[in-house]
């Protein structure tokens, strides 16, 4: 019988995908735009941290986001208010974008005017983890009412991520979560991370995530 090796397949995919995101970011550095993913479950308050940092800094940068997710344009039309340039990208039903879907959307979105670009990923731990889409820094977000586990349980999207924003620490009194823990196992799975504690809500620790993320752009520009 015939043996199909589908890990050489899966290989070749990732493979093509890695050579696209690496243009993209050839492209984005030449237009000096910083291009951010950001990841995490659904429900752990991505565009409302979003919002908190496009408050932040959208009078020192100019800045573009695209959301995508399978459906709808609830959140677009959130950010699209908040007084930036913003697109909608539809998946077709899948949980993740690749480096292709991402360039087609910065080339609907337009970048060279622009200092910072926000991906807004599909809400998932697992799939957007698998793939690069060209950006130039990946950050994602844990809830506290989602555990202090899953570092654990999650590895890659921990693994890949340079930033682990940690939100709704002012819900912590009433949930048993372990600040310190989690910073433990995620640091097992990646040494170099940065975690920012912080309440989209209310703004505490945005202001050190968001200088974080400016520095990060000025110095890719």
């Amino acid at each position: 019988m015939d043996q199909f090796k589908v890990i050489e397949i899966k290989q070749s995919v990732f493979a093509d995908n890695d050579r696209e995101a690496d243009r993209v970011r050839a492209r984005l550095k030449e237009e000096g735009t910083f291009l951010l993913n950001l990841m995490s479950s659904p429900g752990a308050g991505k565009t409302t941290t979003l919002l908190r940092t496009i408050e932040a800094l959208r009078d020192q940068m100019r800045i573009g986001v695209m959301e995508a997710d399978i459906d709808s344009d609830v959140d677009a039309r959130a950010v699209a208010g908040a007084g930036v340039r913003s697109i909608q990208l539809h998946t077709g039903g899948m949980c993740h974008l690749d480096a292709g879907m991402t360039e087609q959307g910065l080339n609907e979105l337009g970048t060279a005017d622009l200092d910072l670009v926000v991906l807004e990923n599909v809400g998932n731990l697992v799939c957007p983890a698998e793939f690069d889409t060209g950006a130039v820094k990946n950050a994602m977000i844990l809830s506290v009412p989602e555990g202090h586990d899953k570092p654990l349980k999650y590895p890659l999207i921990f693994t890949v991520c340079d930033v682990l924003l940690i939100n709704k620490i002012d819900v912590l009194p009433y949930f048993d979560f372990d600040l310190d823990k989690v910073r433990e196992y995620a640091r097992r799975r990646n040494p170099r991370l940065e975690i920012f504690p912080i309440c989209a809500k209310t703004g505490q620790g945005i202001e050190a995530w968001t200088r974080w993320l400016k520095d990060q752009a000025e110095a890719w520009h």
